[in-house]
Formats: C-alpha cells, structure tokens, sequence
C-alpha cells in the first residue's frame, strides 16, 4: 500500500512562526519562492485572483490587502516577450447590443411568425391612429387654407390672348341681389323619342345592388346652340331675340355655387344674341368634389383628380340615364325625330323641349331642354331627368355609402350637397327649365376604389324639383335674374363675339371682346393644359356650320 509521507515539520519551542533557519531546513525548502511578511493586524485578502488582467506597467494596488500578495514587482517569475506575444483572451469584446429598430426589422428577409389576436388588434387600433391622425392633419391644413385658392382652381378653362380686350368683370355678390319673374314658358317643338322608367331600381338597396351597364353603341349628342338646326330654323322665323342649351343656362343660373372656371361663348349677330360653348369645353363634363374642403390629387395620370373624376362621372351619368330604363322597343315619340341622328343610328333616350320664356315686351329666349325618360303616373304622362352621383372613394367623403345609404341617407344627401353644391344645382335648374314632374338622382359607386372602370348602382331616389329645389336654397327669381341681368348687358355690346370667363381665383365672371375668328381652325390659340384636353369630334364640319348660321342670320336680319 502506498503510503504518503509528510515530511519534517519543524518545531519552534521558543514562539510562534517557523524556527530559525537551520542548514538543514534551507536544504530542504524549495528554491525562489517568495514570502511576504505579515502580521496579525494585516487584513488577508484572497489567496489567488484570478480577475485582475496582468498589467506590469500599470500603478501598484491601492488596496492594502491586495498588496500583499502583489508579486508583480519580483524577479522571482520572470516573463519573456514570446510568452506575451502568444498570450490570447478568449473574448474581449462587449457582447453585441440587440437590434430592435425599424430599419433592422423590416429590412430582415425572414417568415413572420403568425400574430396573436391581441397583436392584431394593436395593430388595427395603430392603424386606427395613423388614419385618424392623417385626416386631422388634412383637416387643419384646410383650415389654416380657407382663405388660398386651391391649386386645381388656379387654371382657367381657357387661356386669355393679350389682344382680347376685358370689358367688364361682375362679383357674385351682385347676383345674390337679383330677381326676376318669368311667366309660364310655352313649346314650340318636341324631338326625340323616350323610353319608359323601369321602377324596379326604386328597389335597390346596397345588398342588393346592381352592376351598372356600358351602352357603345348609343350616341349622345352635346351639340352647341349655333350648330342646332332647330335653333336655326327657329332663329330665321324670328321666334326669339336670346337662343341657348338648357346646361348653357344652368350654368349661369348656378354660378353664384361654381368654384372652378368655365367659360361661354356670346355671339352677337344684329338684333340676336347666341350663347354658345366651346368645342371640348369643360360644360360638356360634370365636375366632382368642386366645392369641397378636401382636396384632390393634381397629378394628371392620377384616377382621383379633379380632370379623371369628371369624365367618369360624364360616362357614368350616360350610361345610368340609358340603364334604369324599360328597353324593349317601347318608345313615346313626338313632333320630329332627334334632330342629330342620322337615320337608322340607334340614339339614346332623350326628348329635346325648345321652349320660349319672355324676358321683356319685345325680348323672348328660346332654350333646348332635355328630358331623359318618361313615366305613367296615374294614367297621365310625367317627363323624368335622370342623373347619378358618384362615389369614387370614402376617404374623402367621410360617408361611407354602402354603409350609410339603408340608415341614413339623409346623411349621405347633405355630403353631397357640401361636396358637389354646384353640380346638384344645376341639374335642379335644368329639371325646372324642362317642366320635369321628376327628377332621378341615382347612387354610383366603384366596385373597388382603385378600380374606376366598374361601378355598381346602390339606390335610386326620386325628387321633385320644386320641392329640391326649396331644400338646397335654389331661388327661381334670382335664377333667373343672374340671366336676364347678362342678356341686357350683353344686348348692349356691339355686334360681335365675346366670351364670359369665369375668374379661375376670385368669385367673379368676366366678358372679354375676342376676334370673329377666336376657337377655329385658322384662329392661332394657346393649347389648354394637358389636365384640362378633350378631343372635339369634327372641328371642321361643326365650325363650317357655325359660319353658315351666323351668314344666315346676318342674311335675315338685313
């Protein structure tokens, strides 16, 4: 068995500690060993310490009890530089700090672990936040811009020469002022055919809507006052003195409401005074959000800019009046046929009113008003205009028509007249102008609202137009006051063409004097901005009938 030996161990019969060094213990004892004396008053630190990084330039420790086992400064333990040149830490960096940023996680190229349903619902209330966030910064910045002009108003419909001469500028608040009666108008020739109003839209309800229809192969015709051969015939019969479209008069009677500019055509030609539009004009178009407080994207490829959003509104509002109708050849007739359509053209419904209103003793206006269908209403025939409003996106409106229309759709009436005061104004004059009994506002809206090719028809609602136009502050007196106080004035022009702009910035109109060649082919005019560009159909043959007209006129009143 093998055994362990201890060794001597010296005995000090005189005190404490070792004894004296004998040769016999040196010989023994190990060799360069160091030994720090203390005594019992010394605080004894630790044995060995492993923390402490070796730095031999380094101050010697304060700490007295480190002191004491402080070999540094002894040549008993040597160290060479080839010990040190190979000396390695394990790892001395700080540990990485972790990335939570936004920048480090949505650049991370890693599956995204399904969320609880309390994440989702932080995320929707976070998305909640932004969006009402967005339109409070929306609705303060209008605030703040009350009193600017928005930019889509800045540019005028159409561009003003230096040689045309200005001759006098109107503010709407004259307007407000003006009143005027007009006794009962009377017809002198109905054109045209209608179709008969398919009740069962009535019925429509957002759950059940119906997807809105594309008619190509009907033609609607916007034919000005001087290209009409009825209007003509009528002007060389000497039937009136002031001749005009129902949507050319609208646009006066409304123009108090109008934010962005329009311009009209005046040719005085003797005794006779034409109020035209201009090929490609902006009258041709029905304008979307005009007097709203949101603004609308300016960028021209944009679908929700002010130029996008009136041309769909135009084709939607044809294809509607042509839809809700009874199409099963079933047709009311009158006087003469449509008096633009060529024969065997499959036209649109539509009857054309050319009524007489007297202005004065020896001043009457004849007007072109249309009525889109007819209806029985206890065994007596009524003449119906139809009209749509569309929806486009519900971020604007704040009203969200599938949502609103079955609960309150009184609601949804008063977005629209803040939102489009002008546009609901003016289909209110031209339904009174043709003596409709009803008038139909039917309520478009996108399948998607990215999407503005398709549309769904979600209600159909009737009103009377006396009675609407009482509910949205439409005076008849003072309509027809802000006309007759335009044709006095311009009866007081000489013979000539001038045009009626309105001021793009300020609520006023103003009549510029303009060359007899102003808006035709040989005529060198500014192009209009590419936002505000339509394609005319047949500049040539339209302008050559214009010519002819006004020669013979000019023959008659000779």
């Amino acid at each position: 068995m093998v055994g362990f030996e201890v060794g001597a161990v010296p005995f000090n019969p005189d005190g404490w500690g070792p004894p004296d060094a004998t040769s016999t213990t040196t010989a023994t004892l190990p060799l360069n060993i160091p030994f720090a004396p203390f005594s019992r008053s010394d605080k004894l630190g630790r044995i060995a310490d492993w923390t402490r990084n070796f730095n031999p330039t380094a101050a010697r420790p304060k700490n007295a009890a480190d002191s004491v086992f402080d070999f540094t400064a002894d040549d008993s333990f040597p160290t060479t530089g080839e010990e040190e040149s190979t000396f390695r830490l394990v790892d001395g960096k700080p540990p990485p700090r972790p990335k939570f940023g936004p920048k480090w996680r949505f650049n991370q190229q890693r599956p995204q672990l399904p969320q609880r349903r309390d994440e989702e619902v932080e995320a929707r209330k976070r998305e909640a936040e932004k969006e009402r966030a967005r339109r409070d910064r929306l609705y303060n910045l209008n605030r703040s811009n009350q009193n600017q002009p928005r930019r889509e108003a800045l540019k005028s419909s159409v561009d003003i020469q230096p040689e045309w001469n200005m001759l006098d500028q109107i503010p709407f608040s004259t307007f407000s002022k003006l009143s005027f009666t007009v006794p009962e108008p009377e017809d002198l020739l109905l054109c045209g055919g209608l179709e008969f109003y398919d009740r069962t839209y009535d019925r429509i309800t957002p759950k059940n809507e119906r997807r809105l229809e594309r008619f190509k192969n009907r033609n609607f015709f916007k034919v000005t006052t001087t290209d009409d051969p009825v209007i003509r015939r009528l002007a060389n019969e000497d039937k009136a003195t002031v001749f005009a479209t129902d949507t050319i008069l609208a646009t006066l009677m409304c123009a108090p409401r109008s934010v962005y500019s329009w311009d009209i055509v005046v040719q005085r030609v003797g005794n006779k005074l034409f109020f035209d539009k201009r090929d490609g004009s902006q009258l041709d178009l029905l304008s979307v959000h005009e007097t709203s407080q949101e603004p609308l994207p300016e960028a021209k490829d944009d679908i929700n800019s002010a130029y996008s959003l009136s041309v769909e509104a135009a084709y939607i509002n044809q294809n509607f009046s042509q839809q809700v109708l009874i199409r099963d050849g079933n047709k009311v007739t009158f006087d003469e046929p449509n008096p633009f359509a060529n024969e065997g053209e499959e036209v649109a419904s539509v009857a054309y009113r050319y009524r007489r209103w007297k202005l004065d003793d020896d001043m009457y206006l004849v007007g072109r008003c249309e009525v889109q269908s007819v209806v029985d209403v206890n065994n007596q025939r009524s003449f119906l205009t139809l009209n749509a409003l569309n929806e486009f996106d519900p971020k604007y409106s704040g009203v969200d028509w599938r949502q609103k229309l079955e609960t309150q759709r009184g609601a949804v009436l008063a977005t629209e007249l803040k939102n489009n005061a002008n546009k609901l104004a003016k289909w209110t004059a031209q339904a009174l102008l043709a003596s409709a009994d009803l008038m139909k506002l039917g309520y478009v809206s996108r399948v998607h609202p990215r999407d503005h090719f398709n549309h769904v028809i979600l209600a159909v609602v009737g009103y009377k137009p006396k009675d609407f136009a009482t509910q949205i502050n439409l005076n008849t007196a003072n309509m027809w006051g802000i006309v007759k106080s335009i044709v006095d004035l311009c009866m007081k022009l000489n013979e000539g063409k001038y045009v009626l702009v309105k001021d793009p910035t300020k609520p006023q109109v103003r009549i510029y004097e303009v060359p007899a060649d102003a808006f035709e082919n040989d005529y060198v005019e500014e192009p209009l901005p590419e936002e505000e560009q339509v394609q005319p159909p047949g500049e040539n043959t339209e302008n050559a009938e214009v010519d002819g007209t006004i020669n013979g006129i000019e023959d008659k009143a000779a």
